[in-house]
């Protein structure tokens, strides 16, 4: 007897101990949001496993339900396809240079949030397919993309207005202002000659709320850490239509800017509502609490207009980052 109750004591202390991202029944709406993580071609190696990640804790959180779109070429990640893979999901080739698939065509009618998972230098998407996502953004759907998903598709206008900044992919003063915020706190938008998108060495880093009020944000404190990653700076684009709130301070001892740099966006599109967070380089990015709070109630928003999910009591602090082990 002593013994059964000894492992029940210590189950239940596992139990309570161990963080999640599930919601109690009472805050959960009745009818599941309907996910899309679209992906197949990303600098970034962890992609496929990110994709796995997302979609777990997504399903997990009681919130959603996730389908996955992948490109029929996939570019890099390879060594992650196998052991991530996504059940009933068609046959992919990994090839050493990306490569359109003309066949590419989600309808993101059935879904309710897209979620970008391709990255830089992804082969662009069927004009066709173009059109059709930005109808479904016009009509009221949502899109989140996050760190790599804002080097994507540089020529393409419409999803330059969507994420509102970007960089790499030649981006330069042509496609918008430079955006970040000053020491004083003012809002600056920077039109001078120059490349759009750099980051320094990753590190841990300070996230400063800009806004208390947005559902996303609302409860968040002022300042909290982020697990090692990139932060993203010298990010240019149209920047219409969009809030910031969230910075990073990109400071030079990481060869950073020494300025405040978005890190948290929502934008608006049509009717159509985006959440941007520049974070997520590796798995253990995304294993942050900070990093999956932000992406799980920015889904929810994007695709609803509101958030119910309660922050967790592991939420990082301004001195001391959290982070859940991806156990598959």
């Amino acid at each position: 007897m002593r013994t059964i109750k000894a492992i029940s004591l210590l189950l239940t202390a596992v139990l309570m101990g161990a963080p999640s991202f599930s919601q109690s029944t009472e805050n959960r709406p009745k009818k599941k949001i309907k996910a899309l993580i679209v992906d197949g071609q990303n600098n970034h190696g962890h992609w496929p496993k990110i994709t796995y990640m997302l979609k777990t804790r997504m399903e997990e959180s009681g919130l959603f339900t996730v389908d996955v779109a992948r490109s029929a070429y996939t570019w890099k990640g390879e060594e992650f396809l196998a052991d991530y893979a996504i059940e009933g999901m068609a046959p992919t080739q990994a090839l050493e240079k990306p490569k359109a698939d003309p066949n590419f065509a989600p309808n993101f009618s059935k879904y309710d949030v897209v979620v970008c998972n391709f990255g830089w230098n992804a082969a662009p998407w069927p004009e066709k397919t173009k059109k059709n996502f930005e109808k479904f953004m016009k009509k009221g759907g949502g899109l989140v993309v996050f760190h790599a998903a804002d080097n994507s598709f540089p020529e393409w206008e419409a999803y330059n207005q969507m994420i509102g900044l970007g960089g790499w992919g030649d981006r330069t003063e042509k496609d918008g202002p430079y955006v970040y915020y000053n020491d004083a706190g003012e809002l600056i938008r920077d039109n001078s000659p120059g490349k759009a998108g750099s980051h320094g060495p990753q590190h841990e880093y300070q996230i400063q709320i800009r806004n208390f009020d947005h559902p996303i944000t609302k409860g968040m404190p002022e300042k909290w850490l982020q697990t090692k990653d990139e932060l993203y700076d010298h990010l240019r684009g149209p920047a219409e239509h969009m809030e910031i709130l969230a910075t990073a301070y990109s400071a030079k001892e990481y060869k950073g800017t020494g300025r405040h740099e978005p890190a948290l966006m929502v934008l608006n599109y049509g009717k159509g509502r985006i959440f941007h967070n520049i974070m997520g380089h590796a798995d253990y990015s995304v294993e942050s609490v900070g990093f999956m709070t932000s992406m799980l109630r920015g889904a929810e928003w994007a695709a609803t207009g509101k958030v119910t999910q309660k922050i967790p009591d592991n939420f990082p602090t301004a001195e001391k980052s959290s982070a859940v082990k991806f156990e598959k």
